[in-house]
């Protein structure tokens, strides 16, 4: 997204403080709006905040973005930004490189819990429609179908959102999941299946991501 005006605000005095801040910019405000998501949530950023963590007027950060909406747009777009995995042969192991793409993509949503709850309804940026681009023309050089390539991206694309709303949301502490556990035992009549798996005792969150991964490709791929 390009700063929607060229030129300069007028030339009122500004403090010192104001002078001596880096210039506003889109990448700036962007980073800037990521640290107190991090910090805050979505909840806890306003414009004037914002403003204030930059340095600037409220009136010279409407300079460069529309509302607060706009900042949502940017944040999330910058955190989802992908660098491809280096030396792999797309032609030869396209998998490698799904894999990889959606192990970032997890990644990068659950060092940001905040992403998950933003992306749905958010503008798709520059950074994740690249990305979406790169694995239909990843997945369609494999051999998916065109009428069968949106159905494949949005599989993975629900699996990698559903994946990480529900990691970044289950925080139950080993004595929450032990306490599950022995209620399933008590009521392992009703239960069996789940109780003899220990399914609440299984916190190998990266492990059943990429098995489960593994089940999804292999569907649209049988080996």
């Amino acid at each position: 997204m390009a700063d929607k005006r060229s030129g300069t605000p007028g030339k009122q005095a500004q403090p010192m403080q104001d002078r001596i801040e880096p210039p506003l910019s889109l990448e700036r405000i962007a980073t800037t709006a990521v640290e107190m998501l991090d910090a805050q949530g979505v909840s806890g950023l306003t414009m004037r905040k914002l403003a204030d963590r930059l340095g600037s007027g409220v009136m010279s950060l409407y300079w460069h973005v529309d509302n607060k909406e706009d900042v949502f747009d940017l944040a999330l777009d910058l955190v989802l930004e992908y660098h491809e995995l280096p030396q792999v042969d797309k032609s030869q192991d396209w998998r490698a490189e799904v894999v990889h793409m959606l192990e970032d993509w997890r990644a990068r949503m659950l060092r940001h819990p905040w992403s998950a709850s933003l992306l749905p309804r958010r503008a798709l940026g520059p950074n994740i429609l690249a990305r979406l681009e790169l694995l239909s023309k990843i997945l369609s050089g494999a051999g998916i179908a065109d009428e069968d390539l949106n159905v494949a991206i949005w599989s993975l694309w629900n699996y990698v959102m559903g994946a990480t709303i529900t990691r970044a949301s289950f925080n139950l502490t080993d004595d929450d999941m032990a306490a599950g556990q022995q209620r399933l035992t008590r009521l392992s009549e009703h239960y069996p299946t789940i109780e003899r798996s220990r399914l609440l005792l299984d916190n190998d969150w990266d492990g059943a991501f990429r098995k489960g991964l593994d089940f999804l490709l292999d569907g649209l791929f049988p080996r």
